[in-house]
């Protein structure tokens, strides 16, 4: 798209064909009603980083032109699990995408545009021609000068729209839960640990391998500031290793950075990267602080050296602590499935790590790969399993026979590999020497269901991790992390008992992100009260058994009073109605509680969801009240994948 006098154009924008789910909007929308507004046509699919390396341009975009641009997302689906409805509904949660998005799983939509690659932008002016396209990332100087000059021109002819597109959010109906879209986890045997990337909440939790909360590393709000564990900040992180004891790393993934977390001073450095995004595959390598890195998926400690999965740019690199220099590994730049000398192979957006001391195991997720890379320098690259870019499936058996859908993450144990299969929703195991693949848990559809083989259920699991006889899985739709015992093969759900709060404080400056249901007042007696919580679910759902439900409870100027070991309590498999004994003084006040649920499908139990809420009691404390406040609030049914 070359800058010329004048932006108008004279072709015709294709309307979207009808019969389309669209998502984020809570209807259907027209190229007709959109006269007026400059419309961004974004065609991406969700598994490729290059497609996300697009959004916070995106979003800049998004920002200086908010009254007159609309960023249209068009997911045309790469992997067949891509194009699900509820999947990209879960994609454009975890993304925080407030644009309206289209499925065009059938590329009905990409043909008219006569797109070709991910990610292409296609830009129509207000009188719905078509102006120019584009294919590729580092999209926002261009797109920035024709927007504007477009913007402009039509100004002056008086055909530019302001009114504010009413759009209906698919973020309304993501919960807060304890963790969100959780992409990595790490478990440390030997001092009882477990480290969790909780993503979404840019943070990292840390459990004993039971559940029980012992820090949380982060803010919470999304950034990039050393510091402490309860002021450093961080962008989605994903994986996570162990050096020693007390030091570990994390692949800090939109800051595109390594960060250094030193357990016993409770401190976090960044320890390799700018926050910037390097776009030029000529950078090699030098001093770490001031090379910027790729999209960092997962990093790997061995022999003092951390691997780096560089998802973005299809290589591996190794950061060197004793140096402080980072360096190109493996990977010629080119995304293909190519083995050969490590510096000539081609990767296809690595993804996850692990070894077993004689070379690299990853995850090459685009090409549906598992693959190897030798920790000789001067070795090569192999592949296990995978064939191509464009080879994927769900087939157990050996050797190229074997089809995966975008593993993610890949564990090592006792000379075999375990698999996130991840757009499968299955774990799987793979023997390096054999090349032999077969299913171990999982069924044929996404779901949460804690039990054995094909009876457990996943959502997109991102992550794995090994100790002893047991595998820990970070179930990343599922907004938790799953237990897995490697003798019995049972599934549980691993529960987090959080005592101290630690996971529930609000970032600075956050207000609660949930439905807010206000209630008719109550009168209530002063002196010891019942407070009674019922809870209605949605007809074919139950409550999930194997999660927590969560209730904190408070009161304005204190004239309900509960016991604080009461105020805030957590429990699997409640029974309702729940009740709470309090103390109510005269007066008039407002009672307020949060409660988080889980609740899934009571057949099949393939969708599982997660209900937040506050109930907002206006209450009088008086003579004539009753003794007891009833409380109760339904859940409200899910959504029904897209409107058409």
């Amino acid at each position: 798209m070359t800058a010329t006098r004048s932006f108008a154009s004279t072709i015709p924008a294709p309307e979207f064909p009808s019969g389309l789910d669209w998502l984020n909007t809570g209807r259907r929308l027209s190229l007709a009603e959109l006269r007026g507004k400059v419309v961004l046509l974004d065609f991406w699919t969700y598994g490729c980083i290059n497609c996300m390396h697009v959004i916070p341009d995106l979003k800049r975009l998004e920002e200086k032109y908010a009254d007159e641009l609309v960023v249209i997302g068009v997911h045309s689906a790469k992997f067949a699990n891509e194009g699900d409805s509820d999947n990209i509904r879960r994609i454009i949660q975890r993304y925080e995408l407030e644009h309206p998005v289209v499925n065009d799983k059938d590329f009905f939509v990409w043909r008219q545009y006569g797109a070709r690659a991910w990610p292409t932008l296609v830009l129509i002016d207000p009188d719905g021609n078509v102006i120019g396209n584009h294919s590729g990332e580092g999209i926002y100087d261009l797109f920035d000068h024709v927007i504007g000059s477009v913007v402009a021109e039509f100004d002056a002819l008086g055909r530019i729209d302001r009114t504010p597109l009413e759009l209906v959010l698919e973020r309304e109906s993501l919960a807060n839960s304890p963790l969100l879209f959780p992409g990595k986890v790490l478990a440390d045997a030997k001092y009882n640990r477990l480290f969790i990337a909780d993503s979404n909440h840019n943070r990292i939790v840390v459990t004993d391998l039971e559940g029980r909360v012992i820090a949380a590393i982060g803010s919470g709000e999304a950034g990039f500031d050393d510091g402490n564990f309860e002021t450093v900040t961080f962008f989605r992180p994903q994986g996570l290793t162990l050096a020693d004891e007390h030091t570990l790393y994390v692949a800090d993934t939109e800051n595109h950075a390594v960060r250094r977390v030193d357990l016993a001073a409770r401190q976090v450095e960044t320890v390799a990267g700018t926050g910037e995004q390097n776009r030029d595959l000529r950078n090699t390598g030098g001093p770490a602080l001031s090379t910027p890195l790729n999209s960092p998926w997962d990093v790997l400690f061995h022999d003092s050296v951390v691997y780096i999965a560089m998802a973005g740019q299809h290589q591996l690199w190794a950061y060197h602590p004793e140096a402080g220099a980072v360096r190109l590994y493996a990977g010629s730049g080119r995304e293909e499935l190519r083995d050969g000398p490590l510096n000539r192979g081609g990767l296809n957006q690595p993804s996850g790590l692990a070894t077993d001391g004689e070379v690299l195991y990853f995850a090459d997720s685009e090409a549906s790969a598992v693959r190897t890379a030798s920790l000789d320098p001067k070795g090569r690259l192999e592949t296990i399993v995978g064939t191509g870019l464009f080879d994927f499936g769900d087939v157990d058996g050996v050797g190229d026979a074997v089809r995966l859908q975008h593993p993610l993450g890949v564990a090592h144990r006792n000379g075999l590999l375990y698999v996130a299969d991840t757009y499968n929703s299955k774990i799987k195991t793979v023997d390096p020497a054999t090349r032999e693949s077969r299913t171990l848990l999982g069924g044929n559809e996404a779901g949460w269901r804690d039990g054995a083989g094909q009876d457990a259920l996943f959502d997109e699991p991102g992550g794995l991790s090994v100790t002893g006889e047991g595998l820990y899985v970070a179930d990343t739709n599922n907004h938790a992390v799953r237990a897995i015992d490697l003798t019995t093969l049972q599934v549980s759900t691993l529960v987090l008992v959080d005592p101290d709060g630690l996971l529930t404080q609000q970032p600075p400056g956050a207000g609660f992100s949930g439905r807010i249901v206000t209630l008719e007042r109550q009168t209530v007696a002063p002196g010891e009260v019942t407070l009674r919580l019922t809870v209605t679910l949605p007809e074919g759902y139950k409550i999930n058994d194997v999660a927590p439900f969560s209730m904190v409870w408070s009161s304005k100027n204190r004239k309900l009073s509960l016991n604080p070991d009461d105020s805030q309590r957590s429990i699997v498999k409640p029974t309702f109605p729940l009740e709470w004994p309090i103390s109510a003084t005269a007066g008039e006040t407002t009672l307020v509680g949060e409660a988080v649920l889980y609740y899934c499908e009571a057949e099949k139990e393939r969708l599982c969801l997660v209900d937040q809420v506050q109930l907002v009691v206006p209450v009088t404390v008086a003579a004539e009240g009753q003794n007891s406040l009833e409380v109760s609030y339904a859940v409200l049914p899910p959504p029904d994948g897209g409107s058409n």
